[in-house]
């Protein structure tokens, strides 16, 4: 199954076909990305017990014998944006809620705080239905407190249905899905059936490294890098990926890179085999580390590594 296809490939017909958008939104580290995922049985978005792991809009496409939906993993919203990087995901989330045909607003099961209120604001206004996904279902101990805890959340805004799940077990997945698709209007596909996402493989590539980077360092580090694919080879058996780790200190450097460059060593392997696994290709990958200070709150510089407002 490819990842990312050019041909437009055949169409099933289907009077009775159904295919729309669907923004997956909420404030950071609710498991926005790791529902994608499940939804579509296989990854495209990065995860980490991190808050804004997720930098950029990703279209996830699932494809069945009587629907299309076009799932958006969008960036956490969150209300402190100082740095620009900050305001471009902010952007890149709330732009995003315009143009869906539905909502599914991600909050944890067993908490409700003024990050989740903030992202509920924004969608006041909104015209699409907006389902409520209380995510992380496995972790509530106590299950009788789920009851009055939905009684409160149902109060604070018409939701059209709202669905405990837990996007790590796969628990009231089905359900969200049939929510889903009983509110997407009847149109033929938009995109071929065997493409999984709007992504290039070069991008996927700098996300898998960025993931892993994500997860392998301390707290202050990960926030202040990212990653910038320098060349990509498509040579028939095997890919060959050069990349950049940019960081905004010249004391992250050392970090990243590890004692004896063992750390850079780790993430090259994990980042590998990832890429191997999605690309169903062999791949040679090198890294570097380098210094662009201040990178994330400068919009020029933003720009240039690829943070750009997507349409």
């Amino acid at each position: 199954m490819s990842l990312v296809s050019d041909a437009n490939s055949h169409h099933p017909e289907h009077k009775n076909y159904c295919c729309g958008y669907v923004a997956i939104v909420g404030r950071p580290n609710v498991g926005k990305s790791t529902l994608l995922n499940k939804l579509l049985g296989q990854k495209i978005s990065i995860t980490a017990h991190k808050p804004q792991t997720t930098r950029h809009r990703i279209l996830g496409i699932k494809t069945g014998e009587r629907s299309q939906v076009i799932y958006v993993d969008t960036p956490g919203i969150h209300s402190n944006a100082k740095a620009a990087l900050n305001r471009y995901m902010n952007r890149a989330a709330t732009s995003s809620l315009n143009d869906v045909d539905v909502i599914v607003f991600v909050v944890e099961a067993s908490s409700w705080n003024e990050q989740d209120e903030f992202v509920l604001k924004k969608l006041s206004g909104v015209d699409a239905p907006v389902i409520l996904v209380l995510n992380k279902l496995d972790k509530v101990v106590e299950k009788e407190q789920l009851l009055p805890h939905l009684e409160k959340l149902a109060g604070k805004m018409k939701f059209t249905q709202l669905i405990p799940v837990s996007a790590r077990t796969g628990e009231g997945i089905e359900a969200l899905e049939s929510a889903v698709l009983e509110l997407l209007p009847s149109t033929a596909p938009l995109f071929p059936e065997d493409q999984i996402t709007d992504r290039s493989e070069r991008f996927l590539a700098a996300e898998f490294i960025r993931e892993k980077l994500m997860r392998s360092l301390g707290e202050e580090v990960p926030y202040a890098l990212t990653v910038e694919i320098e060349r990509f080879e498509d040579q028939g058996t095997i890919k060959n990926i050069h990349a950049v780790i940019w960081v905004a200190r010249p004391g992250h450097k050392g970090i990243v890179i590890g004692k004896g460059g063992g750390l850079l060593k780790r993430i090259g392997e994990q980042a590998r085999k990832d890429m191997e696994r999605a690309f169903d290709s062999k791949v040679f990958l090198q890294l570097w580390v380098k210094v662009k200070e201040g990178w994330a709150d400068d919009e020029r510089a933003l720009r240039s590594l690829g943070y750009n407002d997507e349409q």
